[in-house]
């Protein structure tokens, strides 16, 4: 089964403004969402009240925040943020508008 991947706006602008090596790593990663929305080095959040499963992938230095929606074989990606200093802190913020 081959999922949906969307990649918001600000994500891809985040996405745009990576170096170089990094962008294309980034890219692969998000297009390989669609064959595997829960890959092995992927871990899911702890998100209350939200019906999805949010997940970040990990890439070195840099973290992919996304949802997976298996009613509806999407991956939604939110957010590119490089750790540290990136803590989750605007999570909330990110996901204020994901349809419920």
């Amino acid at each position: 089964m081959e999922y949906v991947v969307h990649v918001t706006p600000a994500a891809w602008k985040e996405m745009k403004a990576l170096p170089g090596h990094m962008r294309q790593r980034v890219r692969k990663a998000v297009d390989d969402l669609a064959d595997e929305p829960r890959p092995s080095k992927s871990k899911k959040l702890d998100i209350p009240d939200l019906p999805t499963e949010v997940r970040r992938l990990r890439l070195d230095r840099w973290r992919i925040v996304y949802a997976v929606s298996d009613a509806e074989e999407t991956v939604d990606v939110f957010a590119i943020r490089k750790r540290p200093p990136y803590d989750y802190g605007d999570l909330e913020s990110i996901l204020k508008d994901f349809p419920s």
